[in-house]
């Protein structure tokens, strides 16, 4: 350890964020890294645990604590310390493929597990990460290297989100020859059109998949494989197919006046606007605008405070997110002790901005919708909301949310936009190679293996576990690389 009291004599320090004012007028990223000399002082806030549950990655209380990917988290905390990046980069490549993409959407699941935030404020581990891999690359550390061997085994890779790019990234390290097919115009997933620029500019992107391209992997996009291309012409052509096309079917809100125009999945709305922004630089007509209408968000995840602070930008004349569940404490209960992940209220970067250009949180809970009503055109005018109250299910002992009677009032609403989640993986691939799935339509791995129950095919990520974090993906690439790995030449070294 450089400073064994760090976390005694310093304060957490994160990169400051620009004003609302200034940062809806744009797309950009906004906030301001921290200088080097003061990302080292955080570094040394690191106590160097005897057990260091930021690396941990247990289920805890039912939910994640710790880093699923096994970082070396205190390891390259004293490195940076030190000042010493490239080895700290080097202890960070070992375990993470894209840190240049959990750096800036993961929800720091080591942060919230780590011991100096059991009693105070954890660790920047998040931002010691993102220091870090920017280092690497302004220094030319994180530059093409290709293998030396190649071991003439070709694999298929189905999707290019987080798992399939792991996937493929271990799997060409090793020497195999690795094909990533992706649907859309651009490698990424919802990577690429799922996060808004703001959150993870497509430039970062486009740079790891260009130091990818250099060592090997190519990548073929708007192929979309059982439509375009057959299970059969792909198992002929490579010894080995993963499917990783993520849970991409959306929950859909089942009411009446569904129909009525003006109603998106969160999804789509969200890659309208990033498309826009890539190819039209948000010219007027080009994506869904929710500019001076009145908009309602279904869905408190991170996937409706994205919805939310778009819309902010787009110059929404108002916005209502809707939570179906009671508001969490501000602060941890006694039931939900650390190192488990914290139940507690969060406000983000999207509600934070609705907050100030609104004068208000734009979040109701416990609160669904009715009814949608349209007008003579079939376009949507208002939703009718109602208050849930929570009740116990007396066949099966659960609490769920009711409808509470009478409670029923109109907003208007010229745009919703559903982030209710995901369901699972979307049929044509699963039907087009016949893999088995189960009732959430995900799909199954034989006795808790990444291997499905077609031979020589394999599946990884949200297609296989369900709607789940980058840095989940990220770990269901590398272990189902090292599964595939192992079947082609009898050992792996991954």
């Amino acid at each position: 350890m450089g400073t064994p009291d760090g976390f005694l004599k310093y304060t957490r320090q994160e990169a400051a964020a620009a004003s609302v004012s200034e940062r809806i007028q744009h797309y950009h990223e906004f906030h301001t890294p921290l200088t080097e000399k003061q990302q080292k002082r955080q570094g040394e806030r690191c106590m160097n645990c005897g057990v260091p549950f930021c690396q941990s990655g247990k289920m805890i209380g039912g939910m994640i604590s710790g880093c699923p990917l096994n970082n070396l988290i205190p390891e390259w905390n004293h490195l940076v310390s030190i000042g010493a990046w490239k080895q700290a980069y080097d202890r960070l490549r070992l375990t993470n493929n894209f840190p240049e993409f959990t750096s800036r959407v993961c929800p720091a699941l080591c942060e919230k597990a780590c011991t100096c935030g059991a009693e105070g404020e954890s660790v920047t581990v998040k931002g010691n990460e993102y220091s870090i891999i920017e280092y690497a690359y302004r220094e030319g550390l994180a530059h093409a290297q290709p293998p030396k061997i190649r071991t003439g085994k070709k694999i298929a890779v189905i999707g290019s989100g987080p798992s399939g790019l792991a996937a493929a990234d271990q799997l060409n390290r090793r020497g195999h020859s690795v094909t990533v097919f992706e649907r859309a115009d651009r490698v990424g997933g919802l990577l690429m059109y799922g996060i808004p620029n703001m959150k993870l500019e497509k430039h970062i992107i486009e740079r790891k998949i260009d130091v990818m391209k250099a060592e090997g992997v190519t990548f073929r996009t708007n192929t979309h494989v059982g439509v375009d291309m057959t299970a059969e012409e792909l198992l002929q052509q490579f010894d080995r197919v993963i499917l990783a096309c993520g849970a991409s079917q959306p929950r859909d809100i089942r009411v009446s006046g569904r129909e009525a125009g003006g109603i998106y999945f969160a999804v789509d709305f969200l890659t309208s606007t990033t498309k826009a922004l890539l190819d039209h630089n948000m010219a007027e007509g080009t994506y869904i605008s929710a500019k001076d209408k009145n908009v309602i968000v279904i869905g408190g995840g991170d996937t409706g405070n994205d919805c939310v602070g778009t819309c902010v930008r787009h110059g929404a004349k108002s916005i209502l997110q809707l939570e179906m569940m009671p508001k969490l404490p501000d602060t941890r209960a006694e039931n939900n002790p650390w190192p488990e992940w914290p139940r507690v209220n969060k406000t983000d970067y999207g509600q934070e901005e609705a907050a100030a250009v609104y004068g208000h949180d734009p979040r109701v809970y416990q609160t669904t919708v009715k009814e949608f009503l349209s007008d003579e055109n079939g376009q949507l005018k208002a939703a009718v909301l109602v208050k849930l109250a929570p009740e116990k299910d007396a066949a099966t002992g659960r609490m769920t949310m009711k409808p509470v009677e009478g409670s029923e009032y109109t907003v208007e609403a010229e745009l919703v936009l559903i982030a209710a989640g995901f369901l699972g993986s979307e049929s044509a691939v699963t039907q087009a190679f016949g893999v088995q799935t189960d009732a959430r339509t995900n799909v199954t791995g034989l006795n808790g293996s990444h291997r499905t129950s077609v031979e020589r095919v394999y599946t990884a990520g949200d297609m296989h576990i369900g709607q789940s974090l980058v840095v989940r993906a990220i770990r269901e690439g590398r272990d189902c690389a090292k599964e595939v790995d192992t079947d082609l030449m009898g050992y792996t070294n991954l």
